[in-house]
């Protein structure tokens, strides 16, 4: 059991040390390219942040384990908006100015209703992850079109601000990211590896597995990420990281998974179900109401979290 524990541990600190390396050196290399900040935060670092669930789900498939894929992405979103931006508006208040941000939460809703409607039938087919993936190829291209028009010098400034750190030599940007990528493929088998041995000591589901220690794992660089940009009052980065990373869990993840193996829904709850899509739900009229998620606000969805937490345990 410690050594499970330990391979988790190590598994997840280096999926998040991955996730920074590629986001970092994706990031700096899409700016080198000449693509605008903007797009750079809600194409690429969206992407990047996925990329601990990606890489993991692409490894689950392949090994016979759906269960730790779904859940982890069932998970994720979760806790992507319960636990990171109830988090970051605990840390500070979160104001949203970007238009963009806020057209594309009726599309997080829909794609996670459309993941509800495709897990209906207990199965998720290699057809049902070929529309997804496509769904995923043109949701990027269009974030990446609509970011390079319309938008307030305000927010163009805010994605500009903090991206600025992202510029590097090509040298340290590809370095940065194939460490990245190489650190996300160690991590996701080792992650893999002791929670597998860890569910079945335990005699709890893969899925259970996914839905908390995995997901929550996974979910590291979306939380450090969003935390950093509260702090520097940088809400439209948030949003436009977990937006994104959600849309593209079940777009690109979920995906990729069943295409390389399609799988059976077992031991996914319709509560899990439900709660992913309620928080997606949930979030559009907080943003509404003055496009602000306050700190009351931001402290009831981590109530809500930890509620759904304990509903775990077995």
């Amino acid at each position: 059991m410690l050594v499970s524990a330990t391979y988790i541990f190590v598994g997840l600190a280096l999926l998040t040390a991955g996730a920074e390396g590629l986001v970092r050196g994706s990031t700096g290399l899409a700016l080198r390219l000449g693509v605008t900040a903007l797009a750079v935060g809600l194409t690429v670092v969206a992407f990047g942040t996925s990329s601990p669930e990606l890489i993991l789900s692409i490894e689950a498939a392949r090994l016979g384990n759906p269960g730790i894929a779904l859940g982890n992405v069932v998970g994720s979103n979760i806790s992507n908006i319960a636990l990171v931006l109830g988090f970051a508006a605990v840390v500070r208040p979160m104001h949203v100015r970007s238009e963009l941000i806020r057209r594309e939460m009726p599309l997080l809703i829909a794609v996670t209703a459309l993941l509800t409607i495709v897990l209906f039938d207990g199965r998720l087919s290699r057809v049902e992850g070929l529309v997804l993936v496509v769904g995923a190829v043109v949701y990027t291209v269009t974030s990446y079109m609509a970011a390079r028009h319309g938008e307030s010098t305000a927010v163009l400034a805010e994605f500009d601000e903090a991206l600025m750190s992202a510029r590097h030599s090509i040298w340290l940007d590809v370095t940065m990211l194939a460490a990245g990528f190489i650190a996300l493929l160690a991590g996701a088998a080792l992650l893999l590896k002791g929670a597998t041995a860890v569910a079945a000591s335990i005699g709890i589901s893969q899925v259970v597995i996914g839905l908390t220690v995995v997901a929550v794992g996974t979910s590291m660089p979306e939380l450090a990420t969003s935390v950093a940009a509260a702090l520097r009052g940088e809400a439209d980065v948030a949003f436009g990281s977990v937006i994104g990373s959600n849309i593209l869990n079940i777009l690109a993840v979920l995906g990729t998974a069943a295409l390389i193996r399609p799988f059976e829904v077992d031991g996914l709850r319709g509560l899990d179900v439900a709660i992913m899509l309620g928080s997606a739900v949930l979030l559009l009229p907080l943003m509404w109401r003055g496009s602000v998620l306050s700190r009351w606000e931001g402290a009831a969805l981590l109530t809500g979290y930890v509620a759904y937490m304990y509903s775990l345990v077995p």
